[in-house]
């Protein structure tokens, strides 16, 4: 079996602006994201930790490193999913994230799986 197929993670995500929680008037917007992380690999594999790189449309960039997400590190095993919601909160109506999660699988192996850069942006702001 090769390597490449048995470390293997998808990530998708949708994402939402929160009006609601946004203040435009004192650059502060805020959106929600869901992201969905589905083993696709042949070996089971525990979320450990994330690294995301938000940059907002000032080229301004926030680095943030944790344990786990939402609280959990989810071991998945080949076939399973895990859906969490998060926010983030940007000075401008646009930005993009992207980054990694950093996994164990059951074998010992560490591996990242890539977090595709996705866009953040207030509605009605991009044509």
């Amino acid at each position: 079996m090769a390597e490449g197929k048995k470390y293997r993670i998808n990530i998708s995500v949708n994402t939402a602006y929160l009006a609601e929680q946004s203040d435009p008037s004192a650059d502060r917007y805020v959106f929600a994201y869901t992201i969905t992380i589905e083993n696709v690999g042949t070996a089971a594999a525990q979320l450990i930790s994330r690294h995301w790189v938000i940059t907002d449309a000032d080229g301004v960039v926030q680095e943030v490193k944790g344990l786990g997400v939402v609280g959990e590190q989810p071991l998945l095993r080949p076939g399973e999913t895990f859906e969490y919601s998060s926010g983030a909160a940007l000075a401008t109506p646009v930005g993009t994230m992207h980054g990694s999660y950093q996994m164990v699988a059951e074998d010992g192996n560490k591996f990242d799986a890539e977090i595709p850069r996705f866009t953040l942006a207030m509605p009605r702001v991009l044509h």
